[in-house]
């Protein structure tokens, strides 16, 4: 099994597994991780190592964080190179369609590779620009 990771500025990682939850029901071999306005890098660190503990079980994991170059994100990264025994990925800029996605799917996944690189897909494909067409109204006549 793959474990997920989400963490994020604020409540970010808490937020989005609550909708998670709502949309798909409770994750398992998942562990939301927030970094909040009174925690240190090393406390998001220490975090982010107690949640690869609670995964220990994975084969792999993908943590998927909010900002490219934010601290969940750097610290993410350094724990990867730091546990080279472990599979892991970091994926930046995560929406919710990328981890109700990644939820779901994961236990059909190949790898945590061919995962992450489906999950970048997902986020590209959902993200766009609603833009409204006016359409010129056309006049029926009654009957045929």
């Amino acid at each position: 099994m793959i474990g997920m990771i989400v963490s994020g500025h604020g409540h970010f990682a808490t937020g989005m597994t609550s909708s998670v939850e709502l949309i798909a029901g409770h994750p398992d071999h998942y562990v939301p991780v927030d970094f909040e306005k009174n925690h240190s890098t090393d406390d998001l660190k220490k975090n982010l190592e107690s949640a690869l503990e609670q995964l220990k079980d994975c084969e792999s994991i993908l943590i998927l964080t909010d900002l490219l170059g934010g601290s969940p994100f750097k610290v993410s990264v350094e724990l990867s190179v730091a546990h080279p025994e472990k599979e892991i990925r970091v994926i930046a800029g995560t929406n919710l369609g990328m981890i109700v996605e990644g939820n779901l799917v994961r236990q059909f996944s190949e790898s945590v590779d061919a995962l992450a690189d489906q999950l970048v897909q997902t986020g590209h494909d959902q993200t766009m620009k609603y833009e409204f067409v006016e359409r010129e109204e056309v006049e029926i006549e009654d009957g045929i």
